[in-house]
């Protein structure tokens, strides 16, 4: 099965050797997005809740991109450096998802690149699922 990359201006550019996304047949599988401003590609400024929604608008321009939503995310891994912002990924994560809920992972870990505080990738799947 052919894997056609997806790129996009609205996400921020690929800072190593990676596709913002790859699709292959329906399925989508979003790179880690951290919170870069696309125009840029500096760090947001602001809070943590500034971080999360703008590693959501990344996801969502690259989704977008593939020729899907945020809605067609099927799992969702979130790595944070202080899972002491889980709650608040939760509560902005309700401002971008509706139910059903993709599924989902939230990762501990000692460092991100660029000394983000967050990132994000995930996988779409496009079109309708079986169920």
């Amino acid at each position: 099965m052919a894997r056609i990359p997806i790129q996009t201006d609205q996400a921020p550019q690929a800072i190593g050797t990676y596709s913002q996304a790859v699709r292959s047949g329906n399925t989508v599988y979003l790179s880690g997005q951290i919170p870069l401003v696309p125009e840029t590609m500096e760090l947001v400024t602001g809070t943590m809740e500034d971080q999360v929604r703008r590693v959501f608008d990344n996801l969502g321009a690259v989704a977008t991109a593939a020729g899907g939503t945020l809605g067609d995310i099927v799992k969702l891994n979130i790595f944070l450096t202080d899972l002491g912002h889980f709650a608040l990924v939760n509560q902005v994560m309700a401002d971008y998802f509706q139910e059903p809920y993709p599924a989902r992972a939230a990762v501990g870990v000692a460092a991100l690149p660029r000394d983000a505080q967050v990132e994000m990738d995930a996988i779409m799947v496009l079109g309708e699922v079986e169920g």
